[in-house]
């Protein structure tokens, strides 16, 4: 079977560069590097996202700290191991850059078709029980864990936040169910707390639900799709 993989996972990203770029890795004599971008939100915060990007697609005399760029690409996701320990690192991997003087026309929601500064598809299974829980302000949420199907047999596994009667709808959705999610990347800082009574701010990476909808293999199409403003 051909399968367009592509289609499992695609975003966009517009906002602003707030690092120099620092060195990742390099595969086959290419190296790729991580910057840190600053992608506004409707309210007045913005999130702070992490992207990978092959040293072919920077120019050098645009990229700078302050500098506006779309980033087209995939949220993925890989495995550390630190300190005995194995933990998912999320980033944004860049497969194009446009520039300010080249952004224009180049942003368009999945959704109804007007700009957006930050979206991403996913279709993928739920590979772990989602947990549904209110806040003691009763807001209800749901956390969910997709395996997202990436070429030559790999897989990202991308943590996702569902609100309101989304989250709702998601208690019930079995392991191995097959959806489509369509929201936004989102960073969320969190306190770790630790026996000696210390604790640490870390940061999570996380896409938080806009829509979703379970895949019927049998016709290829939606059986229910529960939405929820963002």
């Amino acid at each position: 079977m051909n399968i367009n993989y592509a289609d499992n996972n695609h975003l966009v990203l517009m906002g602003k560069v707030t690092s120099e770029k620092r060195f990742s890795h390099e595969i086959y004599g290419e190296c790729f590097y991580i910057f840190d971008l600053e992608v506004p939100r409707l309210s007045d915060t913005s999130d702070i996202i992490p992207v990978t990007i092959s040293e072919r697609l920077i120019v050098d005399e645009k990229f700078d700290i302050g500098a506006k760029v779309l980033i087209k690409g995939q949220f993925r996701s890989y495995n550390s191991y630190e300190n005995e320990k194995n933990k998912l690192i999320l980033t944004v991997f860049a497969k194009d850059i446009f520039y300010e003087d080249e952004i224009e026309g180049q942003v368009q929601s999945e959704e109804n078709k007007e700009p957006t500064s930050n979206e991403v598809v996913l279709t993928g299974y739920i590979c772990k029980k989602p947990i549904y829980r209110q806040t003691p302000f009763g807001r209800e949420i749901a956390d969910l864990l997709l395996a997202v199907n990436r070429a030559y047999n790999k897989s990202d596994y991308i943590p996702a936040i569902a609100w309101g009667r989304t989250a709702r709808f998601c208690q019930n959705i079995e392991v191995g169910t097959e959806v489509k999610v369509v929201g936004r990347v989102q960073s969320r800082t969190y306190e770790k707390k630790f026996e000696d009574g210390t604790s640490i701010t870390k940061v999570a990476y996380e896409v938080s639900v806009g829509s979703l909808e379970i895949i019927d293999e049998k016709d290829n199409s939606s059986e229910e799709k529960q939405e929820e403003a963002m």
